[in-house]
């Protein structure tokens, strides 16, 4: 099946560095996202080691059957963090750099999703977006157990609070879970800086309306521009044919 897809990322209205970083396969086999922190340089660099290390690992163990999709993804994550820990060493002064990331893989008949931190993704089938990742946050984990109802934890201070990052040596649980993709599904991975600006709701209208990938990218972003844009933002949308 014909898969297109369109990565974007924008800096956004206040930040005047783009700590997030993505990669979109050209045969359109794996798509990541990551949204870097701990300062200009530290985010830039663990976002960038990020996506670098985990496209890089994937194409070179992509055709060894010895290897299951599940294990290939938990070693492709487990190898940034471990080159992210070696760049922390080396350079102390981006000794608390970390870093999100959310990826999809396009390897079996079964798509799978590796995720860690509170960067998404979203599915969208027949105009219904579904949140297919949860957040590794304070907040998110607060709302599970009902001490924080969704519009407490919108504007809750500790929003951004990571239980989980890349660039942490008690990295302990990587997430991969199988995900359901038939044609005409449209897949969104994106940053924060998109959905601290934009509604679910929003994202699905953009989603279910634009007539491209091209488009609806281009147009969520301009939408968290607009909105307010206060954090950098990036989005990649697959379309499965």
């Amino acid at each position: 099946m014909k898969r297109r897809f369109k990565g974007l990322t924008d800096t956004g209205i206040l930040r005047s560095v783009n700590q997030d970083d993505f990669y979109v396969d050209p045969e359109g086999r794996f798509f990541i996202v990551a949204d870097g922190m701990g300062g200009h340089a530290g985010g830039q660099e663990a976002s960038r080691i990020a996506t670098q290390t985990i496209q890089s690992y994937l194409n070179e163990y992509w055709e060894d059957r010895g290897i299951s999709s599940s294990d290939l993804l938990k070693k492709a994550i487990a190898e940034a963090n471990q080159d992210i820990l070696v760049d922390q060493e080396n350079h102390p002064e981006r000794a608390d750099m970390g870093t999100t990331v959310v990826m999809v893989v396009f390897r079996d008949k079964q798509p799978l999703c590796g995720h860690i931190g509170d960067s998404r993704f979203y599915r969208l089938r027949n105009h219904s977006l579904e949140q297919m990742t949860d957040d590794q946050t304070w907040v998110a984990r607060a709302m599970k157990m009902g001490d924080l109802s969704p519009e407490e934890a919108r504007i809750h201070p500790w929003r951004h609070v990571l239980s989980q990052c890349l660039g942490r040596r008690d990295l302990n649980y990587i997430e991969v879970q199988p995900v359901e993709v038939q044609t005409g599904d449209r897949l969104l991975l994106c940053s924060d800086g998109l959905t601290e600006e934009v509604t679910d709701e929003d994202i699905q209208d953009c989603l279910a309306t634009s007539q491209t990938c091209e488009e609806a990218a281009t147009t969520l972003i301009e939408e968290a521009k607009n909105n307010g844009g206060s954090d950098n933002i990036t989005v990649v949308v697959v379309e499965q044919g």
